[in-house]
């Protein structure tokens, strides 16, 4: 019996290097939910043969598991390597192209930020070439409840969560002293924006935590789909007005997805 045809790549690829691609292709149709030898080499083009071959040294090193009446699984050794590269991911580096293509598209100021406790943490930041300097830097933090950014990261949350953060950002005695003549949002203002940006996958910042400064932000996910940092657009008024934040949105939710994938989530 014959192998199935294969790619034109594969056949030029030398032998060392075609059993390598062939391996991995097993791992691949069993992540893909390829259960049994001959839906694996269905997938991947080989006789069940070379497909036991293949299959059995995976196993041997752990890249596979066999559990009975399942069929084949990824083993252990792959969730080792997993976290093993999820702990070694360099975020800020990983996400400065994408920060500074932001950056150049919009002219805004763009942050990078990670939750640490209550607090936004703010890892990067490409300053914008419009209007006065905004206060955030590197290093810096705020509560997560009163920045876009921070709200982008709270979308999983539950609404108890939501209200413990809302009500710690509160200022001592329900009034800002810098800024005296800046109206608070009430809780269920805050609640009724959280559920429309749960359903629209970003976050706002409406002058909430610094008068005249708006945002738009999103959340970055990593390969286990739980969201780990922030991204986010920023402005004065003046150069963010609510028809330029819609516009915004689909823009910086893109340019997340495309950060979460280097992560490894999955669209």
């Amino acid at each position: 019996m014959q192998e199935n045809a294969h790619t034109p790549a594969k056949d030029a690829a030398p032998t060392g290097t075609q059993t390598l691609l062939r391996g991995l292709g097993v791992v691949q149709a069993v992540a893909a939910g390829a259960r049994d030898l001959k839906e694996i080499a269905r997938r991947i083009g080989t006789t069940r043969s070379t497909t036991h071959r293949l299959a059995s040294c995976l196993v041997d090193e752990r890249y596979l598991r066999v559990v009975p009446q399942v069929g084949y699984l990824l083993g252990p050794k792959l969730i080792e390597l997993g976290f093993q590269a999820r702990e070694e991911l360099p975020l800020v580096t990983l996400a400065v192209p994408y920060l500074d293509e932001l950056s150049a598209l919009t002219g805004d100021t763009i942050h990078l930020a990670i939750r640490e406790h209550d607090d936004v943490l703010y890892l990067h930041k490409n300053p914008g070439r419009y209007g006065p300097e905004m206060r955030s830097r590197v290093g810096h933090r705020m509560p997560l409840a009163r920045t876009g950014v921070g709200k982008a990261m709270l979308l999983d949350d539950s609404v108890q969560e939501w209200q413990r953060l809302y009500d710690a950002s509160l200022p001592a005695g329900g009034k800002n002293l810098q800024w005296p003549h800046h109206p608070e949002q009430s809780w269920a203002q805050f609640e009724q924006r959280m559920h429309e940006y749960v359903a629209g996958g970003y976050a706002f910042d409406l002058e909430d935590n610094e008068p005249s400064i708006r945002c738009v932000a999103a959340p970055v996910r990593d390969a286990s789909r739980r969201i780990v940092a922030g991204i986010s657009i920023a402005s004065t008024v003046p150069y963010m007005p609510l028809e330029k934040m819609a516009e915004l949105i689909p823009v910086i939710k893109q340019v997340a997805a495309r950060l979460s994938a280097e992560l490894g989530a999955k669209a």
